[in-house]
């Protein structure tokens, strides 16, 4: 059985412990700092992300967090020229559906901030008219069941 207490005396059992700092070979201490990484949408391989080939698609299921600027785009990145272009030939394929970019304005109104009570409150956060409201709930509506069962 093993004993706590003979283990934690062994002088050449190795503690894990991170550091703040990482000795280089001259023996000077750097800070360590996490590599940023990309990740490529097509392949999933991981790259350095000033290798990364990035832009914005069409994309009506795509909303910003923040930024309703960038509602409607979906930004994607690729390790290559190559597999970019076969992401962005993929989203080209897709129709852009407005009702569906609509109930995706909604969903980010209702699930941020303060309730949302009334639709000329809804309105009010997301931009939208009454009609484009009602037609983007029907849309939604319509397509629930369609992601749940295939």
């Amino acid at each position: 059985m093993w004993k706590r207490g003979k283990r934690d005396d062994n002088p050449r059992r190795v503690r894990h412990t991170r550091r703040s700092t990482r000795t280089t070979r001259t023996g000077g201490a750097r800070p360590v700092e996490p590599l940023p990484l990309e990740l490529c949408d097509l392949c999933a391989v991981t790259f350095p992300r000033e290798e990364a080939v990035c832009g914005y698609v069409p994309d009506s299921s795509s909303v910003h967090r923040t930024n309703e600027w960038f509602d409607g785009l979906r930004l994607i990145t690729a390790c290559c020229e190559e597999h970019f272009a076969v992401v962005r030939d993929r989203y080209r394929g897709r129709p852009f559906v407005q009702e569906e970019l609509w109930a995706a304005k909604i969903d980010r109104a209702l699930t941020s901030g303060t309730a949302v009570l009334t639709l000329t409150q809804l309105g009010c956060r997301t931009g939208l008219h009454e009609p484009e409201i009602r037609r983007a709930i029907a849309w939604h509506n319509e397509h629930l069941h369609q992601d749940l069962w295939p």
